[in-house]
């Protein structure tokens, strides 16, 4: 449920967002940070866009692992980590194939997470001994978020920048 409410809100935000000069800076801005910009001409701000955004990507896997994007269960975290564009469902697919299925590392109990009202969800939880830095995935998750929040302000910036005279 939480992917196909993430997909509806970047569909809102590209659609409207590039409602102003056209939809194909604002596609290349979310299938890539920074990228938009560049196809746009606007070089300097793509490239630092590309390294603010990916670098904020990278280092929340680093802090928090492959695990500090899933779609399952951090659902309202994954909307906004889904505004980084690709790069988030992929690690998702990797997190849910690989890590959450005891392909890669063995597989251990975890508590289950929190719904909104601070109650314990039903099921079975685990985790993989691949996680990464398991007790600092919330900071993982929450860096990674933030990320996407930035790549958003890329995606609604280039929506009215008009392509960069030569």
């Amino acid at each position: 449920a939480s992917v196909v409410l993430g997909a509806v809100t970047l569909a809102l935000a590209i659609v409207l967002g590039a409602s102003g000069h056209g939809i194909k800076g604002t596609l290349l801005a979310w299938a890539f940070p920074g990228l938009g910009h560049v196809a746009l001409g606007y070089r300097r701000r793509g490239f630092l866009a590309m390294a603010g955004v990916v670098g904020m990507f990278v280092c929340g896997l680093l802090v928090g692992g492959v695990d500090a994007v899933d779609s399952v269960e951090d659902g309202p975290w994954f909307i906004a980590q889904s505004l980084n564009g690709p790069i988030a469902f992929a690690a998702d697919w990797v997190d849910q194939a690989f890590l959450k299925t005891g392909k890669v590392g063995e597989l251990l109990p975890a508590p289950p997470p929190l719904d909104a009202l601070g109650r314990p969800q039903p099921g079975q939880f685990t985790v993989s001994t691949y996680k990464g830095l398991g007790a600092a995935n919330e900071f993982g998750t929450l860096f990674i978020a933030l990320g996407g929040m930035m790549n958003l302000v890329l995606v609604m910036d280039i929506s009215r920048r008009e392509p960069a005279g030569d």
